[in-house]
């Protein structure tokens, strides 16, 4: 099926359409007590230029030298109006560059209209996932909203600022310095890319952009140019921020989060109706006309891990597990916040099996996580190991730690800091000539709260239980951020 603009534009509409709701600040989060995690959308007030951070740690493993590109939000707050919901804030790129055994940090905002258009009036006004904005919203179309503030896409010396809704934005890799937003193809100017692109075996890169019921589906070559798009028809509306894919396949998990009327911020436009259960559609990569649809209890999510086909046929993939939206309505708005108690339950690793024979099923590691991230030299292959952050609970809403969940053995393996740090992502960096799963490199940033800094750790995945090898800190604290991407 051809791509309509028409269709997923109709979205620039309702974001003007809707920009008159005042700021509210919920009961649960009007306490006065900042909470300790504060720290993590504490707001950034400019670019940090260049600058080494100081080994405080171990010593760099011989070998390891790239850079680590981390997006996120990094300024929520103005005098004039602000975001109400952690997804909203600007877009703000960093790059850990790990060289003569050395890091050296740096950080800048995405040069983006939204974030000019509030930095002249010193106020928040664009509306987004879960701020209303106000009347004056500059919105002509989806890039105008677009915060460049959820992951990185490396294309040889650029990166991409990918965000939900809208274009990549393109950067420079050295500098940071904003490029322009990327057109693939002109007549699809402004459709949404997505900020979880899939890299197949093959070197090419599959993602998808999401309107209602329908995905753009864009596969790009390893330099970031089209191959194709098409449209692709979905069973249900369902809010989808993650996908993914096996060699062959691509796998949309559709959760009973759906399309219930419009209206802004974002998320107001979805309703959990958990008695619809969690589908999964599976379409063939060389065919989007064959699909297959699988039925799972209910089960919402925003990450998944890479997929792959088992040598009984049966494609499996993992998913950080939610019982239901509470923290996406609710608890990333007492994050922005900084203070109040957390809603909702910490999501936990499981694991989907699809059989052949149209039976679906799904096994809990029983371990609380997030951000889940495979070995990237087996994206799409079968794989036994799974990075993602550890440590949140009920009380402390952001982890801790590291863990690495080996599906052959149901085996976590597991590295705590104490509730003095804030864990983020981390990303499978191999080591030179190796090739097995455990010979690689974890490289993840964390906020050391005690400190009131930003570090950045390296862990060896054969051993990660043992702590950092390496740890490096800067004089500054970053806000935290989402995904990442390493540049060898």
């Amino acid at each position: 099926m051809t791509p309509s603009r028409r269709h997923f534009l109709m979205g620039a509409a309702a974001l003007s359409a809707a920009v008159a709701t005042p700021e509210m600040v919920r009961a649960a989060i009007a306490q006065e007590v900042a909470a300790p995690w504060a720290l993590a959308t504490a707001d950034l007030e400019g670019d940090i230029a260049p600058r080494a951070m100081r080994l405080v740690h171990g010593r760099t493993p011989a070998g390891l030298e790239g850079t680590l590109f981390r997006n996120g939000p990094g300024k929520f707050r103005r005098p004039g109006g602000s975001a109400t919901h952690w997804f909203d804030g600007d877009g703000l790129m960093r790059s850990f560059t790990m060289s003569d055994g050395g890091v050296t940090l740096a950080a800048r905002f995405a040069d983006t209209p939204k974030r000019r258009t509030e930095t002249a009036l010193d106020a928040v006004v664009t509306p987004g996932f879960g701020t209303a904005g106000d009347a004056r919203a500059r919105i002509g179309s989806p890039d105008d909203a677009n915060a460049a503030n959820t992951a990185v896409m490396v294309t040889g010396d650029k990166v991409w600022a990918l965000w939900e809704g809208g274009s990549p934005l393109r950067m420079d890799a050295e500098t940071l310095a904003t490029d322009r937003f990327v057109t693939l193809r002109d007549d699809l100017k402004g459709m949404p890319f997505q900020a979880h692109p899939r890299f197949a075996p093959d070197g090419t890169v599959w993602n998808v952009g999401m309107s209602g019921d329908q995905a753009v589906v864009w596969h790009l070559n390893g330099d970031g140019s089209l191959i194709d798009a098409q449209v692709l028809r979905l069973p249900r509306a369902s809010y989808l921020h993650d996908f993914t894919a096996t060699e062959r396949h691509l796998v949309f998990v559709l959760q009973p989060w759906v399309f219930d009327h419009r209206g802004m911020p974002f998320a107001t436009q979805f309703a959990w109706k958990p008695e619809m259960g969690t589908q999964v559609l599976v379409v063939d990569k060389a065919d989007l006309t064959a699909r297959r649809i699988y039925e799972l209890p209910t089960f919402g999510f925003f990450h998944l891990g890479d997929g792959w086909v088992d040598t009984d046929g049966a494609i499996r993939f993992d998913v950080a597990a939610n019982v239901d939206n509470s923290f996406a309505i609710e608890g990333a708005r007492v994050l922005v916040a900084g203070r109040g108690t957390v809603p909702g339950q910490p999501s936990v690793l499981k694991l989907v099996t699809l059989h052949p024979n149209g039976r679906a099923e799904i096994a809990s590691s029983g371990v609380a996580a997030e951000f889940p991230k495979g070995d990237p030299r087996r994206a799409g292959l079968e794989r036994s190991l799974t990075v993602h952050v550890a440590g949140e609970r009920g009380g402390r809403p952001l982890p801790n730690g590291l863990a690495v969940q080996d599906w052959k053995t149901g085996r976590s393996h597991a590295f705590s800091f104490g509730d003095d740090q804030i864990m983020e992502e981390a990303v499978f960096v191999p080591k030179p000539g190796a090739s097995a799963e455990r010979d690689a490199w974890l490289v993840a940033p964390s906020i050391n709260l005690a400190e009131g800094v930003t570090e950045l750790h390296v862990f060896d995945v054969a051993s990660v239980e043992a702590g950092p090898v390496a740890t490096w800190r800067a004089d500054v604290a970053l806000p935290a951020g989402f995904h990442g991407a390493w540049r060898g």
